[in-house]
C-alpha cells in the first residue's frame, strides 16, 4: 500500500506539471478530467502516505504550498506557471483536507 501512495504522489506532481506545460492539455474539455484525476490522486496521497506522526509537518507544508500556489494568478508569473500552480492546488488541497480531518478526529479522541 505504501508504494501506491508514493506512486500516486509522483504521478500527481507529474500530471500537474505536464498539464500546465502542454498547450491545450489543461484547457476544456480536458481541464475537468485533469482536475478530477488530480483530486483523486490527492485523496490517495492523503489517505496512504501520511502517518500519524507526520500530520503536523504535512499540514504545514501543504499550507505553504497552497499559499505560494494561490499567488499563481499574478501576471508576472505567466500563464503556464499559473496553470501549473493551479493544478498543484487541485492535487494538494484534497490531501490536506483529508489529513486535517484525520488530525481533528485524533484530537477529538484524546
Amino acid at each position: 500500500m505504501e508504494k501506491i501512495g508514493t506512486w500516486a504522489f509522483l504521478l500527481g506532481v507529474l500530471i500537474a506539471i505536464v498539464a500546465g506545460l502542454v498547450p491545450n492539455f489543461a484547457q476544456p474539455p480536458l481541464s475537468g478530467q485533469v482536475a478530477w484525476v488530480l483530486v483523486i490522486l490527492g485523496l490517495v496521497v492523503g489517505f496512504l502516505n501520511v502517518r500519524a506522526r507526520e500530520i503536523q509537518e504535512f499540514l504545514v507544508a501543504c499550507v505553504a504550498i497552497l499559499v505560494v500556489a494561490g499567488m499563481g494568478g499574478l501576471p508576472p508569473l505567466g500563464r503556464t506557471l499559473g496553470t501549473i500552480l493551479t493544478n498543484i492546488i487541485a492535487f494538494v488541497a484534497p490531501a490536506a483536507f483529508l489529513v486535517a480531518c484525520r488530525a481533528i478526529w485524533q484530537l477529538a479522541e484524546d
